[in-house]
């Protein structure tokens, strides 16, 4: 359901407060009113509304003035502020303008117009926090990349450089060990940049929802992992049959792989994976991937899922690599269903998603 915007009236005329809260109510906005600037600048200290329709000419702090103050504070800076005035002269305009007023309405209002540029507004504003929220997510998402790309790159280079500069000198057993790193790091390097590929269709592509042949997508999972699992020792338990479910193969099988991949890493000595799918009432079909590891705290659990971040925690799950949930989060999303963590700690974890039952 779409958020109704609030906007706030400010005059200290009740016959335009009386109009302008009709018009603007009947037309589903949420309104509130102040009937000078010192109560205006009360109310929004309290609850900063949408947009602001204020009136230049009051007695006491006048419009301008409130205006100024407004933009002088952080809080309420972004907050987009529309004049009503009954002057003509340009100078009052510019005068707003310069105070950062985004626009002009005249008295006697005429509701269309009014109506017009409210709108107007507010699509640019929300589009300027859409853009907003945009480039805060590309710095954290670069700062991520670059963080995750930086650890196995260095492992390759370490190991490189080494064998390079001892070559002759180096046993077969050395080698080989050295060689494993650079297999290993290799590898977790194309699966970081296989999750951008995965990150760059979710965010950008739109996707037809196809009936899952959810063995088939384990198995291509099963195969990518190979090497992990015999590097962590790792058991994985898979039932024999599947519920039916809706979704986009490629997109879940990142999915599992995710869920998978962490569970290794971060589950039990050796770890045991237990994988699984149950209907719920709803018609979705839950998997769910569930290990023998530490288990995590509720503060933990409630930020694992967080965009490109890692959480400040000593648990080693909760510090691991934080790109691959949040593209969990952002598929499953997009294909209509939810993801989740039930843990304790001391009793392991159990990772879910949900998608459309057939």
């Amino acid at each position: 359901m779409k958020t109704r915007a609030t906007i706030l009236i400010v005059d200290d005329r009740p016959t335009n407060l009386g109009v302008l809260f009709e018009c603007l109510d009947a037309f589903g906005y949420k309104v509130r009113v102040a009937n000078s600037g010192e109560s205006a600048l009360e109310s929004i200290r309290h609850t900063p509304p949408d947009l602001i329709l204020l009136d230049v000419m009051m007695p006491g702090i006048d419009g301008f003035e409130v205006c100024r103050r407004l933009k002088a504070d952080k809080e309420s800076r972004e907050i987009p502020v529309i004049f009503m005035t009954a002057l003509s002269e340009t100078t009052d305009e510019v005068r707003g303008l310069r105070l950062g007023a985004v626009d002009y309405i005249t008295k006697p209002f005429q509701a269309e117009i009014v109506l017009a540029r409210i709108n107007t507004q507010l699509t640019l504003r929300n589009l300027q926090k859409k853009l907003q929220k945009q480039n805060e997510d590309l710095d954290a998402y670069a700062h991520t990349v670059a963080h995750d790309l930086k650890n196995p790159l260095t492992g390759i280079l370490s190991s490189v450089n080494y064998v390079t500069g001892h070559f002759g000198q180096i046993g077969p057993e050395e080698l080989k060990e050295y060689l494993q790193v650079i297999q290993s790091s290799s590898t977790r390097a194309l699966a970081i940049i296989d999750e951008l590929l995965v990150m760059a269709s979710v965010r950008h592509g739109e996707v037809s929802l196809q009936t899952l042949d959810m063995s088939v997508v384990i198995q291509h999972v099963q195969e990518r992992l190979s090497q992990m699992l015999v590097q962590y020792d790792g058991k994985l338990i898979v039932p024999k049959t599947w519920p039916i479910a809706t979704g986009y193969p490629p997109w879940i099988e990142a999915v599992w792989f995710n869920y998978i991949s962490n569970g290794l890493k971060y589950g039990g000595r050796p770890p045991h994976l237990e994988l699984g799918a149950t209907h719920q009432s709803d018609g979705m079909v839950r998997f769910w991937v569930r290990d023998n590891g530490s288990g995590l705290s509720p503060a933990d659990q409630a930020k694992l899922f967080a965009e490109f971040s890692r959480l400040n925690s000593t648990n080693e799950r909760a510090t691991g690599h934080g790109l691959g949930l949040s593209i969990v989060r952002r598929i499953v999303e997009k294909l209509g269903g939810q993801v989740g963590v039930e843990s304790e700690v001391g009793q392991g974890s159990r990772f879910f998603f949900t998608l459309p039952s057939v």
